[in-house]
């Protein structure tokens, strides 16, 4: 399970909107608004969750887990 702040900073790492999401991942923008307007982990379906991680991880984002430092995100190391 992801974080809203983790959904939030993958969102600003590939430089989208709650609309680029929307249409990456098939859930409609305000639902994508109200699931961002909390703290802690991403409440909802778990396809609502499941289908924003896959839109985000296709894009290109890595999902952190809790490691004892936190956990985060980051941008996949680009294939040369």
């Amino acid at each position: 399970m992801i974080s809203v702040r983790q959904l939030k900073a993958a969102r600003v790492l590939l430089a989208w909107s709650q609309g680029d999401l929307a249409q990456a991942s098939g859930i409609s923008e305000p639902t994508i608004a109200r699931l961002e307007s909390t703290d802690g982990p991403v409440r909802g379906r778990p396809d609502t969750a499941a289908a924003l991680v896959g839109a985000l991880v296709k894009a290109g984002v890595e999902f952190i887990p809790e490691n004892g430092g936190g956990a985060g995100v980051r941008l996949r190391k680009r294939k040369r």
